[in-house]
């Protein structure tokens, strides 16, 4: 009965149209809050605040709420746009300070962490399948071919939107249960960013409390911030011009050359292909003159685009989404918890620094579109590590993707 209550107070407040759809405006709004919230981190009073909870945090969970509050839409062509060129041009600004041979010294600890979250997603799906199947058939008025779309949920989660769509179709799921799937998918996943970003800010106490080793993470923290600055100068606009050019031509021309790439097989589409070119540009032009634009605050540009794309993914986050599929909402939690239980225990068990266990984590969950983005909540100069670890996950995605499926197959027929 409160169910069923809820779910119609949520089409109520749902039909409402949003009061800000021109992308124009929601560009405005979306603007306004972040620079507001830059504006608090700087307050001698609401500053206090933002040493508990990291100022990304809010940037993600306050667009949500104007989303839920019914003030920004949680679909734009804005939202899409950003995630589609505005993130491979951050990419591309953030890596061309890359310090290749430190991120080398980082050892296989970010190799194994992601193999981790990846294992975790494998065993998490038919484990929550097992553990919530009797939430889903015909309780709650949803269609009774669950490990279906729990397939497609897999491959969400180890290579991102490309493989949702793909292990959907292999399973022969129906097209209104992936649109069922798309609820757990958003809502857990963002739950989980925004935790992650969370504990980004108390990496320190939690690194200390279980005795990683953070001796290479540190050392090329130490070596970016010596050459940042030793390269630092006031930026002129020819150099602001042609950071900016750098981004969005490169972006521009990776996707171009991403289409006109042959797809490998269900692994490699075009959007996986913009990816691998961005951050191969990057990486190239990394050990060129470019890489002294760092000086003139090319990260820091890369910055404000990566916290933009943090706030539009806030933005297509919706809480009144969780009244319209409870029980996958339960399955996506348990499911959670199992990946990153057996993160933590992996992690534990070498000692691995937070920063892996979280990029490890998002390489899978979320991918080349938020993998770079909690890896900068550590560190700018981190986030190339999220992006080629987000890259690997594509790869992986397929394959792992399609032993869950005949897990959650195995489990859904006994």
């Amino acid at each position: 009965m409160l169910a069923q209550i809820l779910v119609q107070a949520t089409a109520e407040l749902s039909e409402k149209a949003p009061v800000v759809t021109h992308p124009a405006g929601i560009f405005a709004v979306l603007l306004a809050v972040l620079a507001v919230i830059f504006w608090l981190t700087q307050h001698p009073v609401a500053g206090r605040i933002f040493k508990v909870i990291p100022s990304l945090v809010f940037c993600y969970f306050v667009p949500t709420t104007l989303t839920t509050l019914g003030v920004i839409p949680a679909e734009s062509p804005l939202y899409d746009w950003i995630k589609a060129f505005v993130l491979p041009a951050a990419l591309l600004l953030l890596i061309l300070a890359l310090d290749l041979p430190g991120i080398i010294r980082l050892g296989p600890k970010a190799i194994i962490m992601l193999l981790a979250g990846t294992a975790g997603v494998v065993i998490g799906g038919p484990f929550s399948l097992w553990i919530c199947q009797g939430l889903l058939p015909d309780a709650w008025g949803l269609p009774s071919d669950a490990w279906q779309g729990m397939a497609a949920l897999a491959g969400s989660w180890i290579g991102g939107g490309a493989n949702f769509v793909a292990i959907g179709e292999i399973a022969g799921t129906s097209d209104s249960m992936l649109a069922t799937m798309v609820i757990p998918d958003v809502f857990v996943a963002s739950i989980w960013m925004g935790t992650l970003l969370y504990l980004s800010g108390h990496q320190a106490k939690i690194d200390a409390w279980t005795k990683a080793n953070t001796a290479a993470i540190d050392e090329l923290k130490h070596r970016m911030t010596e050459f940042q600055q030793r390269v630092n100068r006031v930026a002129s606009l020819p150099d602001l011009m042609m950071i900016l050019a750098l981004g969005f031509v490169g972006s521009w021309l990776s996707y171009k050359i991403g289409v006109w790439l042959p797809d490998i097989g269900s692994m490699i589409g075009s959007s996986t292909w913009k990816y691998i070119i961005i951050t191969g540009v990057g990486v190239v032009l990394s050990f060129t003159r470019a890489r002294d634009l760092e000086g003139a605050g090319a990260s820091k540009l890369g910055s404000v685009m990566i916290y933009m794309l943090v706030a539009c993914i806030g933005a297509s986050a919706d809480f009144r989404k969780i009244v319209e599929a409870p029980g996958f909402i339960v399955v996506g939690f348990v499911w959670m918890a199992v990946h990153v239980a057996l993160l933590l225990g992996v992690g534990k068990l070498i000692r691995a620094p937070l920063f892996f266990v979280a990029v490890g984590s998002q390489s899978n969950i979320g991918g080349a579109a938020s993998a770079p983005v909690v890896a900068s909540a550590f560190h700018p100069s981190l986030a190339p590590v999220g992006a080629l670890l987000a890259v690997a996950g594509y790869v992986l995605g397929t394959y792992a993707g399609l032993v869950c499926m005949q897990l959650l197959k195995w489990v859904a027929q006994t």
